[in-house]
C-alpha cells in the first residue's frame, strides 16, 4: 500500500493538459482543506481583533519569503537544472549543494535579524492595532519566521520534482500544508488561541518540505551542506533572481501598505481582507497556479533549443485554457458571492455583516482573476527566456499604480458621497462602514493594468501571441455573460424552493443555480464550435489517470 501511494506521488506527467488537469484537480483538493482551514478560523474567532493580528502577523515572514527565498524559486532553478541536466547528474548534485549552503547561510542569518527587529517594525507597520492585538502580531511574527526557512527549502526540492515532471507530489504538499493548519485550529487554539492556530502553520511547512524529501533521495540529488560554493553558479542564480525578488518585493510591499490601511479600519477589516482574497484565490490555483507550472519546463525546454515558434504556440494555448476557465469562473463568483461566502464562512462568530463585507470585497477581487492566472504564465515565460528586468519594471509600476488607487479610492470613498453611495449600493452594503471594499477595488485596478502591460510586452517581444487567441478570449467572454444572465434566473427562481436559512439550503440555492448557468454556458460553447471546449472533453476522455507512467530517472524533476 505504501508503496502504491509513493508510486503515485513521483509518477511522472509531461503532456499539458494531463499534467495541468491533474494539478488543478490537486489544487480543488487543497482549496477544499482551505475552505475548511478559513471556516474554522471563522466560526472559531470571526472577524476579530486576533484574527486581525493572526493575519497582520505573516507580512513580515512573507516579505522574507518572497525576497530571501526567491533565490530558490521554481522559476529561477529549473532553467538551471534542465541546463546541467543535459551534462550528467553530477552536474546537476554540484550545482543543488551549491545554492541549498548559499540559501542556508542567507535565510537562517535573515530570519535572526528579523526576530529582533520585528518588535519595532511591527508598531510602524501596523499602526491601527496597539495594546493586546500589537503584542499578538509580535508573538505571531516570531513564530512564522520558520515558515520562510522550511519552505525555502521545500522550493529547492520542489525545483527538482519540477523539473523532472514529478508534478503530482508538489501539488500534494499544500494538502499537508492546510492539514497542518486545521489540526492546529482543531487541537491546539482551543487552548493556546491563534497561538496554537501559529503552530499549526509552522508544522504544515515543514510537512510542505518533508513530502518532497523521498523522491529527491531517490534521485541521489538531496542537498549536502558546504562551507566553501561555487559563487559563480550562486551569481547566475543571483543575477537571475534579483530582477524576479525586486518584482515580488514591490508587490507585498503593496500587499503590506493596503493591510496597513486596513489596520485603520473598524475591527475586522483586516480579515474581511483576508477572507475574500483567500477565497478569491480558488481561480487562481486551480486554473493559473496549474497551467502555468505544467507549461514552465515546456516553454524552457522550448527557448532554450531556439524553438521560437514552439515557445509561442505553446505560450498561446496554455493562454487560451486559461482564459477559457477564468471567465466563466469569475462570472460564477460575481453571481454568486454571498451564497460562496455563507457556506464557507458563515458559522460561529463570523456574523451576518461579516459575511456581507466579504462577499462584497470577494466580488470586486474575482474582477481581475483572469489577469492574475494570466500573470502567473508571462512571468514563467519571461523566466524561460532569461527576459527578467522587463516583468520587474512592469511589476513595480504596477505595484505603485495599487497602492495609489487603493489610497485614493479611501479618501475618495469618504470624501465623496455620491461615490460612497454608488459603490455601497451596488454591491448592497450601503447600511455599513464599507471602507475595506477599496482595497481589494485598488488591488483589481492594479492587478488588470498589470495584466494588460504584460501582455502587451509579451506580444512585443514575441509577435503572434495575441491572434491565437483572440477567438478564444471573444468565445469565453460570449459564454460567460450569458451564463451569468443564467445564474441571474436561477437564483430567482430556485430560491423559492430551498430555504434561506439553513446551510444545505444556501448550498443547494447556489448550486443548483450554477449548474444551470453552466450549463447554458456550454450550450453556447458548443453552438460556437469552442476549439477549447472540444480540446478538454478529449483530455478527459482520455483518461487522465492512465498517461503512461515514465521509469524515474535521476537525472530531471
Amino acid at each position: 500500500m505504501v508503496k502504491a501511494v509513493f508510486r503515485f506521488l513521483y509518477k511522472e506527467t509531461s503532456a499539458l493538459h494531463h499534467a495541468a488537469y491533474l494539478l488543478g484537480g490537486f489544487a480543488i483538493l487543497s482549496q477544499i482543506l482551505a475552505f475548511l482551514r478559513d471556516r474554522l478560523l471563522a466560526h472559531v474567532f470571526g472577524a476579530s481583533a486576533a484574527l486581525d493580528s493572526y493575519y497582520a502577523a505573516f507580512r513580515i515572514p512573507d516579505f522574507l519569503f518572497v525576497t530571501v527565498a526567491s533565490v530558490v524559486s521554481i522559476s529561477v532553478l529549473v532553467p538551471f537544472i534542465v541546463e546541467r541536466e543535459k551534462k550528467g547528474t553530477e552536474e546537476v548534485r554540484k550545482f543543488i549543494d551549491d545554492v541549498f549552503s548559499f540559501f542556508s547561510f542567507l535565510i537562517i542569518g535573515v530570519s535572526i535579524a528579523a526576530f529582533f527587529l520585528i518588535p519595532v517594525l511591527s508598531p510602524l507597520l501596523f499602526k491601527g492595532l496597539s495594546g493586546d492585538a500589537l503584542a499578538r502580531v509580535i508573538m505571531l511574527s516570531r513564530v512564522f519566521l520558520l515558515s520562510p526557512i522550511f519552505l525555502g527549502f521545500s522550493n529547492l526540492l520542489g525545483s527538482l520534482t519540477q523539473a523532472y515532471n514529478r508534478f503530482i507530489v508538489y501539488a500534494f504538499a499544500p494538502l499537508l500544508y492546510n492539514a497542518g493548519i486545521i489540526v492546529g485550529t482543531l487541537v491546539l487554539a482551543p487552548r493556546y488561541g491563534v497561538l496554537g492556530v501559529a503552530i499549526g502553520v509552522v508544522g504544515g511547512s515543514l510537512l510542505h518540505l518533508l513530502v518532497q524529501v523521498p523522491f529527491v533521495l531517490h534521485l541521489g540529488l538531496f542537498p549536502r551542506p558546504k562551507f566553501f560554493f561555487d559563487f559563480s553558479s550562486i551569481r547566475k542564480v543571483a543575477v537571475l533572481s534579483f530582477p524576479r525578488t525586486l518584482s515580488l518585493s514591490v508587490n507585498h510591499i503593496a500587499t503590506l501598505f493596503l493591510i496597513s490601511l486596513a489596520s485603520l479600519m473598524p475591527v475586522g477589516s483586516i480579515s474581511i481582507y483576508s477572507f475574500a482574497l483567500n477565497i478569491q484565490s480558488v481561480p487562481l490555483s486551480i486554473i493559473g497556479v496549474s497551467y502555468s507550472l505544467a507549461a514552465f519546463p515546456t516553454l524552457t525546454r522550448h527557448y532554450a533549443s531556439k524553438n521560437f515558434k514552439g515557445f509561442v504556440d505553446q505560450m498561446a494555448t496554455t493562454a487560451r485554457h486559461i482564459i477559457f476557465w477564468s471567465l466563466p469562473a469569475t462570472v460564477l463568483f460575481i453571481m454568486l458571492r454571498a451564497q460562496i461566502v455563507r457556506v464557507l464562512l458563515g458559522s460561529g462568530r463570523f456574523g451576518w455583516n461579516d459575511t456581507r463585507l466579504t462577499a462584497a470585497a470577494l466580488a470586486v477581487f474575482s474582477v481581475s482573476a483572469l489577469s492574475q492566472s494570466l500573470l502567473l504564465l508571462f512571468t514563467r515565460a519571461f523566466y524561460s527566456a532569461g527576459h527578467t528586468k522587463k516583468p520587474f519594471l512592469i511589476n513595480f509600476i504596477s505595484a505603485i499604480v495599487t497602492v495609489f488607487f487603493a489610497y485614493g479610492f479611501v479618501k475618495l470613498f469618504y470624501a465623496w458621497d455620491s461615490f460612497r453611495y454608488f459603490f455601497t449600493s451596488l454591491l448592497r452594503v450601503d447600511d455599513l462602514d464599507a471602507a475595506v471594499l477599496m482595497l481589494p477595488l485598488g488591488y483589481t485596478v492594479g492587478t488588470i493594468l498589470n495584466g494588460v502591460v504584460h501582455w502587451i510586452g509579451f506580444e512585443k517581444d514575441f509577435g503572434g501571441f495575441s491572434v491565437q487567441v483572440k477567438r478564444t478570449l471573444f468565445d469565453s467572454f460570449a459564454a460567460s455573460i450569458i451564463m451569468g444572465a443564467a445564474v441571474y434566473v436561477g437564483l430567482n427562481l430556485f430560491s423559492r424552493f430551498f430555504s434561506n436559512t439553513t446551510l444545505l439550503g444556501i448550498f443547494l440555492q447556489g448550486f443548483v443555480s450554477g449548474m444551470f448557468g453552466i450549463a447554458v454556458g456550454l450550450l453556447v460553447l458548443v453552438a460556437l464550435k469552442n476549439k477549447e471546449l472540444a480540446e478538454a472533453w478529449r483530455s478527459v476522455h482520455e483518461r487522465i489517470w492512465g498517461t503512461p507512467v515514465i521509469a524515474t530517472d535521476p537525472e530531471i524533476i
